[in-house]
This record gives C-alpha cells, sequence and structure tokens, in this order.
C-alpha cells in the first residue's frame, strides 16, 4: 500500500492533471469575505459546482474512461451511481463517443436522470435498480459479467482517485498562501482520497478533514471498525454521499492522510444550502454543502487560519427545496408538528388560534386525522414558531387552555407516516 498511495499522490494525479487540463474547467477557488468574517479566518471555495457536469465527479470518470480508451470503446462500459458519477460518464462517452449502460438508484431526484440524459444523449442507457447506490452498483456488476462490459467504479479506483485528486492540483497552483485546513465531502471517498495524498505531500503540515453526512457515516465507521464495513441502513437525503460501504482502497488512503472526520446532520445540511443559496448565490446539492456546513464544528479551530472548503457539487433539484426548508427548520428547532385533541366546545379552534398560539408562530398544515369525524377527531398540526425558545411556551398554553397534544417531532416512526 506504501508505493501504491504515493504513486496516486504524486505521479499519477500529475498525469491525470495532464490529461484532463484541455478537457476539464480550473474551477475558481474563491475567497467568502461573509463566512471568513463569521469565523475569523480566511475561507476560500473550491467551486466545483460550476464543474461542466456541476460535479468535480468528471474528472475521475473521464481519466479512467480515456486510460481504457481502446477496450472501452470495444466493449462498453457500465457504472453505478446516484448521479454525478453518472453524468461524469455520460459527459466522457459522449465526448469520446463509447456507449455507457448506467445504472441509477430508484430514488435518484428527475433532475439528475433529466441531465445524465443530456450530457450522454445517444451513447447511454439508463437503467433504474434499487433504493440506494450500494443496490444500483450490485446489478450494475452482474450486468456487466454478463454482457462482458467494463465497469467503471465512482470512487474504488486507483485512476478515478487520481482523476479526483486534481482538484487539489488546482487549489495548490492558487492558493497565495499557506493551507491550513481542507474540508471536502466524503461519500465512497475518491474525493479526499485523491485530495488528501496530493495535499499532504506538499504540505504536511495542513489538515485535512473529511465530512459525512450523519445518517451515512461509513467511513467514519470504517476507522472504528480499522476496515471497511457495511451499514445496515442509512439515510438516502444526502444523496451525492449516501453510500453504505467505501472502498478498499478509499479507506486505506483516508486512513493514512487524514486528520479527522466530521459528521454532520442532515438537517443542518439543509440549513447551509439555504445560506449558500441566499448569501452567497451558490446552488448547492447536499453532498456539495456538507464541508461547509461542518465549518460551524470547527469554529474554534479554524480561527485565525487559512482554510480551503471543496463545494463538490451543484446539481440539486428545485423541486426538493421544500422538503429542505422544512428540514432547516426542524433542525434549527423551529417547526414542530403535533396530534392535537381540540375541546369539543365552540371556539376551541379560535381559542388555539388567539391564545395558544405566540405572536410570532404559523400554522403550516393542519390536517383532521379522520376525515369522516372532523368534530371529535384529532388534527396533524404543524406550527412554525419564531424562535426556538418560544417552544416551551407553546406547550405550556396548550396544557393552559386544555389541549391535549403528542409531539410528532419526538416519534420517529410516527413522523415517518405522518409527515
Amino acid at each position: 500500500m506504501e508505493t501504491v498511495t504515493k504513486t496516486v499522490q504524486v505521479e499519477n494525479i500529475l498525469i491525470a492533471h495532464h490529461f484532463l487540463k484541455d478537457v476539464v474547467v480550473h474551477t475558481p477557488l474563491q475567497k467568502n469575505d461573509y463566512l471568513s468574517e463569521k469565523y475569523e479566518a480566511t475561507i476560500y471555495f473550491k467551486r466545483e459546482d460550476l464543474q461542466h457536469v456541476r460535479s468535480f465527479k468528471l474528472r475521475g470518470a473521464y481519466y479512467k474512461i480515456k486510460k481504457i480508451e481502446a477496450e472501452a470503446r470495444e466493449f462498453g462500459v457500465v457504472c453505478a451511481s446516484a448521479g454525478n458519477h453518472a453524468q461524469g460518464v455520460a459527459y466522457a462517452c459522449a465526448q469520446l463517443k463509447i456507449h455507457a449502460s448506467i445504472f441509477m438508484p430508484q430514488t435518484t431526484p428527475k433532475q439528475k436522470i433529466d441531465q445524465v440524459r443530456m450530457f450522454g444523449r445517444e451513447f447511454v442507457e439508463i437503467i433504474l435498480a434499487g433504493d440506494t447506490f450500494d443496490d444500483a452498483a450490485e446489478g450494475a456488476m452482474a450486468y456487466c459479467e454478463e454482457h462482458g462490459k467494463i465497469f467503471i467504479h465512482p470512487f474504488d479506483d486507483f485512476d478515478v482517485i487520481a482523476g479526483q485528486g486534481t482538484v487539489a492540483v488546482e487549489i495548490m497552483n492558487d492558493m497565495e498562501e499557506p493551507i491550513d485546513y481542507v474540508f471536502g465531502s466524503i461519500g465512497g471517498g475518491g474525493l479526499m482520497s485523491g485530495v488528501s495524498a496530493y495535499v499532504k505531500n506538499l504540505s504536511p503540515n495542513s489538515k485535512i478533514i473529511g465530512v459525512e453526512p450523519a445518517g451515512a457515516a461509513s467511513m467514519k465507521a470504517a476507522f472504528a471498525e480499522g476496515g471497511t464495513i457495511a451499514l445496515d441502513w442509512i439515510d438516502k437525503f444526502v444523496d451525492g454521499a449516501a453510500v453504505k460501504c467505501v472502498g478498499n482502497h478509499t479507506y486505506e488512503v483516508c486512513r493514512r492522510y487524514l486528520d479527522d472526520i466530521v459528521l454532520v446532520p442532515e438537517g443542518k445540511v439543509c440549513t447551509t444550502i439555504l445560506d449558500l443559496y441566499n448569501k452567497h448565490a451558490i446552488i448547492a446539492e447536499p453532498a456539495g454543502a456538507l464541508s461547509v456546513a461542518a465549518l460551524d464544528l470547527y469554529q474554534d479551530e479554524i480561527k485565525g487560519k487559512s482554510v480551503v472548503v471543496i463545494i463538490s457539487g451543484g446539481n440539486n433539484d428545485i423541486g426538493r427545496m421544500q422538503e429542505i426548508k422544512e428540514k432547516s427548520l426542524i433542525h434549527e428547532g423551529l417547526l414542530y408538528y403535533f396530534i392535537v385533541s381540540f375541546p369539543q366546545r365552540a371556539g376551541a379552534l379560535r381559542q388555539f388560534l388567539t391564545s395558544v398560539l405566540g405572536p410570532n408562530d404559523d400554522i403550516t398544515t393542519f390536517e383532521y386525522t379522520k376525515k369522516n369525524n372532523k368534530e371529535s377527531g384529532p388534527a396533524l398540526v404543524g406550527i412554525e414558531i419564531g424562535n426556538r425558545d418560544d417552544y416551551e411556551g407553546l406547550l405550556a398554553r396548550m396544557k393552559q387552555f386544555g389541549f391535549n397534544y403528542k409531539e410528532v417531532n419526538n416519534d420517529l416512526q410516527l413522523f415517518g407516516l405522518l409527515v
């Protein structure tokens, strides 16, 4: 492994950079004044959301396919992806005129499926299989064996890792000051394997921080176990980083070079997506916002430091924005759902509105749970409060005025059924 990681770190990444310099966008490294002031640090965004396919994944996919171009042209290639790797493979295959069969989870946002079709044109076929990346990967592997095609792994391949590592080549070439910290998202680990290997060899004192969604922390689990392990369940919301098991190669490289792995709750990711859009006009997908969300967890350590944050992708379906807003409000303690039993007396609903709700509270949802008996049936009520400190007062007023309730937010099963 010593020899292999050195090859990935230096020669192969630089060779990949040479191959890709006329293919990919040299994405900007932008100082962010707002976050620099907020964290009392110097914060730079590496804008991979501005790549051709709005993700760094083009780098690894194109480099891998280009290296095996003759075989790929003869046999065709197959990949499995939640979206961004698929777009990278589709773009590469359209440019090189190579046929690709692309397996994607059935849960993939429509926007990403449409993008794959747009980039791949007549050179790709899309096959939807399973609910997660791992399900799609299993189907893709079986398809490869049956049809004698070449599998392009989204992360656990040294050529793919080298391609992703070209992000770091650009960062190191563009930075005019020493880098204290680099933050980047981890799904399967390809990006942070390539980035950490390259940066650490050129700047050993730089701290490399991998960031995972709390509901799909497969690299963190591998570090704890001392080897790759498949998680029994993952939260699929951060679809670009929702991987049950990281790669063997990526685990070994990350274990050697990463200084830390931090976990970010999905709701915090949503708050960050909204902040990036509202404050910085950046459209980041959930996996792309992970690294920015992690800055809060490191605010003491990064004070006075030079920090590079990789925004890894910008393929966010606008149709998900209402869900993103809701998850953000719940995480911030501003949105709560209740099953409320209204007292059977005249004016009870009016009293709830005028006496129970605070001056800055608003009802976002009101649905009777028994459609055929609205007079005596309880209702699902969603309430957005103005300040998270107002919550205890809201509960106290419901008790004071005789409104029996059940907090749905605290019951995961009930929340899943009703909300």
